[in-house]
C-alpha cells in the first residue's frame, strides 16, 4: 500500500488497547548487548537487554544516559550528541554490540579507540544491524532518529543524512529536516489530513487523565509582531492555550506525540517513493521519561508509550528508557514480564560504578520503591524525619532512656512528622 493509504488504514484501526508479549516480541530483532571496556564510568560495563522494555535506573552522574548514547551509537553507527571519548591513561578502550538471533553474526559490531589519532576505529561498510527506525529523546529535548528509507541507501555515492537530529528548539521551529512542530501541527490542521487525525489520538493516549484529554485548539495568533498562527491546546478550565505558552510537562508530551507522527509518517512517505515495505522493527530510547511530569503523568507515560507505539506502527518495539521516579516502576507492575522485560541498577560500590539486574518482583506502591535497591532510601520521607525516627528507634531500645533526650526527641518528631503518623502509636508508649 503507499503511503496515504497505509497511514489511513493505521488511523481507521488504532486505539490504545494495552500491549501483548506475544505479538510483539515474536521474530523480532533486538539489540541484546552492550560490552564496554576502558570507556565510561567504570573500567567495564556489559548490559544485556530484553526484547521489550528495558528500564536503566541509578543516582545522577553513573551513566544512564552515556548508556543510551552507546545504544543509539550501536543502532545507527552514528553519534546522537557529542562523541564518547574513553579517560586518559585506559588500556584498550572498546566498545561491543551484539544483535538478536535474527541477525546476522556478521552484523555484530566491535570498535576500538586509537588514542594517536583520537578516534574510534570504523565499524565494518554496510547496513546497520537492524534495519528498523530508531527514535532517541533526550532529557533536554532534544531528539534524534534514523530511518532506514531516508537514512541508509545502497549506493553509498548518494548524498544523504547520516541520521535526523533536533536541538530542543529545532524540535519546534525546524531546521533543514523539518518545519518543526509548530508549522507541522498547523499545516496538518488546516489541512485535516491524516498526519493530524494521527496527533490527536497519540494526544489523548498520552494524556494524564482519561477524563481531561489533551485536545487541540483553533489556530491562532499570538501576537501583532508575528503573523504565524500557532497551535493551540484546550485546557481543562476551558481556555485555549497556544502551545508554544504550555507547561513544561505539557510540552514535554506533545513533543513526544509530534516526534512520534512525524516520524512514522515521514518513513511511510519515503517508503512510497522508493518503493519499499515499511520497517518491521522500531528502537526507542527515551532518557528520563518522567522529565516535567507531575505524578499523574508519571504514572501513566510507560504503559502509554508502550501501547501507543505499538498500536501507532504496528511494528514489534524495544523501548530503552532511564527513569529516576518511582511512579514509572509501579506503573509497569501490571504489564512487566521478566520474559520480555529487565530493570538494570547503576550503582556505587567502593567508590566503583557497578551495573546489576534488579530482581524483579512486584511492590505495590511508589514508597515501596524508594525504599527498594532501585533508589535505595532507607525510608520514603524527608531526611530530617528519617533521622528524627532514627534517634527514636534508637531511644525505643534503651531500657532507661533520659527525660531530657525523649523530650529532644519529641520535638525533632513533632516538626518532621505528621500528627496522624502511625509512628506515634509506639512513641506513646513512653509516656
Amino acid at each position: 500500500a503507499g503511503a496515504q493509504s497505509t497511514t489511513e488504514m493505521a488511523v481507521a484501526n488504532w486505539e490504545p488497547t494495552g500491549w501483548s508479549c506475544s505479538e510483539v516480541c515474536k521474530g523480532s530483532a533486538v539489540l541484546k548487548c552492550l560490552a564496554l571496556a576502558g570507556v565510561g564510568p567504570a573500567k567495564f560495563l556489559e548490559i544485556d537487554f530484553s526484547s521489550r522494555l528495558n528500564l536503566i535506573t541509578g543516582d545522577n552522574g553513573l551513566g544512564k544516559s552515556f548508556l543510551l548514547d552507546v545504544a543509539w551509537w550501536a543502532l545507527t553507527r552514528t553519534w546522537a550528541r557529542e562523541v564518547i571519548l574513553p579517560p586518559p591513561g585506559t588500556d584498550s578502550p572498546s566498545i561491543e554490540a551484539k544483535f538478536s538471533s535474527k541477525v546476522k553474526a556478521q552484523h555484530d559490531l566491535r570498535v576500538t579507540f586509537d588514542r594517536q589519532s583520537q578516534k574510534w576505529s570504523a565499524p565494518r561498510r554496510g547496513r546497520p544491524p537492524i534495519p528498523g527506525l530508531v527514535i532517541y529523546t533526550q532529557v533536554d529535548g532534544g531528539f534524534s532518529c534514523w530511518d532506514p528509507a531516508r537514512n541508509y541507501w545502497q549506493d553509498e555515492t548518494q548524498a544523504r543524512p547520516a541520521k535526523f537530529g533536533f536541538l530542543p528548539d529545532q524540535v519546534w521551529n525546524g531546521n533543514e529536516h523539518c518545519e518543526g512542530l509548530v508549522r507541522d501541527w498547523a499545516s496538518w490542521q488546516r489541512e485535516g489530513n491524516q498526519s493530524f487525525h494521527l496527533l490527536e489520538r497519540v494526544l489523548r493516549a498520552l494524556s494524564a487523565d482519561p477524563e481531561l484529554p489533551i485536545r487541540p485548539g483553533v489556530l491562532r495568533i499570538i501576537s501583532l509582531e508575528d503573523p504565524k498562527k500557532y497551535p493551540t491546546l484546550v485546557m481543562p478550565y476551558g481556555q485555549e492555550v497556544p502551545v508554544v505558552h504550555a507547561s513544561a510537562g505539557m510540552r514535554r508530551i506533545i513533543a513526544l506525540a509530534y516526534l512520534l507522527v512525524w516520524t512514522w509518517t515521514r518513513h511511510l512517505e519515503a517508503c512510497q517513493l522508493i518503493g519499499q515495505p515499511p520497517a518491521n522493527e522500531l528502537l526507542f530510547l527515551i532518557d528520563e521519561m518522567e522529565a516535567h511530569l507531575h505524578p499523574q503523568w508519571q504514572r501513566r507515560v510507560a504503559p502509554a508509550l508502550l501501547a501507543v507505539t505499538k498500536e501507532l506502527t504496528g511494528l514489534s518495539v524495544q523501548l530503552l528508557a532511564t527513569t529516576h521516579s518511582p511512579l514509572v516502576m509501579a506503573s509497569c507492575e501490571p504489564l512487566f514480564d521478566p520474559k520480555f522485560d529487565t530493570v538494570w541498577e547503576l550503582g556505587l560500590q567502593d567508590h566503583k560504578v557497578t551495573l546489576e539486574q534488579f530482581p524483579w518482583h512486584r511492590r505495590g506502591d511508589a514508597n515501596a520503591w524508594l525504599t527498594s535497591s532501585v533508589f535505595n532510601l532507607k525510608r520514603a520521607r524527608s531526611v530530617e524525619a528519617e533521622q528524627a525516627l532514627l534517634a527514636a528507634q534508637e531511644i525505643l531500645r534503651q531500657s532507661l532512656p533520659k527525660r531530657s533526650e525523649i523530650h529532644r526527641v519529641t520535638q525533632l518528631l513533632q516538626a518532621s512528622l505528621s500528627d496522624t503518623d502511625p509512628f506515634w502509636v509506639r512513641w506513646s508508649a513512653l509516656g
